[in-house]
């Protein structure tokens, strides 16, 4: 096999600035084993390259266990009184438990038949592939792309220009979704200085 040159692994470009504004990582190899591969059950990064101690994946996939919190019945479906429940668990109140019900319903329970995969929009992070497995290096690669402040985390404005490099053309739903996904884990997650922490882009 040929030596790979340097030329052939940079990612910054002279001519294109963002390459060298939005960096990725080049160590993940090294951290993680093949960061690069779509996890089915796990949700790995470079602190538990393992997923989360102790958790049961129970042959669902990584989305799956994702939507999985507010299907507390354990029925495979998602009720309206479920998703409300479930708002209300995590700490929003009435209002907002309510409004999230009726938005997350009323634009993807359809879609979502028979599988939770299929409500994947785009302008994302890609983070969830189409079949929803998880890609450890796209979720390592929103933080040194985007995260200046402090190398784990997300301030608000930091998330706000995360969202807008992410747009895909014309894309308007997938727009929308980004900004109110990404938001109302911002209002879920922040920390004490308004950040959201690494470990909880997972929830995403």
């Amino acid at each position: 096999m040929a030596e790979v040159s340097n030329e052939a692994m940079a990612t910054v470009a002279q001519k294109a600035p963002v390459t060298a504004e939005r960096s990725v990582r080049s160590d993940l190899d090294t951290k993680l084993p093949k960061p690069y591969l779509p996890r089915a059950v796990v949700a790995p990064d470079t602190e538990n390259i393992n997923g989360t101690r102790d958790h049961k994946h129970n042959g669902m996939s990584v989305l799956q266990q994702h939507a999985a919190f507010f299907d507390q019945d354990n029925d495979g479906v998602i009720f309206l009184s479920e998703m409300f429940r479930g708002f209300r668990a995590i700490g929003f109140n009435v209002f907002a438990s309510l409004f999230f019900t009726i938005l997350i319903h009323g634009t993807m329970s359809y879609a979502t038949l028979p599988n939770i995969h299929k409500v994947k929009h785009g302008s994302d992070f890609g983070t969830y592939d189409t079949e929803g497995r998880f890609i450890p290096a796209n979720l390592e690669n929103i933080f040194s792309k985007y995260a200046h402040t402090a190398p784990d985390k997300l301030t608000f404005g930091e998330l706000w220009n995360m969202t807008q490099a992410n747009r895909n053309a014309f894309d308007f739903f997938g727009w929308i979704a980004s900004k109110l996904e990404w938001g109302v884990l911002y209002l879920l997650a922040r920390g004490r200085w308004f950040f959201i922490e690494r470990s909880c882009e997972t929830m995403l």
